[in-house]
């Protein structure tokens, strides 16, 4: 199972994901982000990703290119980011969102 949701706040977007991100799956949290209004500041929180395949990895470095900074507290996600480079916050965050955009893959549909 894969779910994104991406809040938009006042100084910037919050995407997390939980699950698998794998294939088209990571397209589709890619693609969330694109529909929004580009984010001032956007932070990936990977605390709930299980796995990462080849395409995940792709989209965590296309969302590198935009300034994106990265959450990642247990050990594979943390390693992951150390490993392709992507700069991990430390500190956690905290803040109202003004919008929320869901996806969510259902049982059975995962890659």
């Amino acid at each position: 199972m894969f779910r994104a949701e991406l809040k938009q706040l006042t100084d910037g977007s919050i995407l997390k994901m939980e699950g698998r991100l794998v294939g088209e799956w990571a397209n589709e949290a890619k693609s969330l982000v694109l529909r929004g209004p580009a984010p001032k500041r956007l932070i990936v929180d990977l605390t709930e990703v299980s796995y990462i395949d080849a395409v995940g990895e792709q989209v965590l470095q296309w969302f590198r290119s935009l300034g994106a900074t990265f959450v990642a507290p247990a050990v594979y996600a943390a390693a992951t980011c150390r490993r392709l480079s992507l700069p991990l916050q430390t500190k956690p965050v905290t803040a109202k969102p003004v919008y929320r955009g869901v996806l969510i893959a259902q049982e059975g549909t995962d890659q």
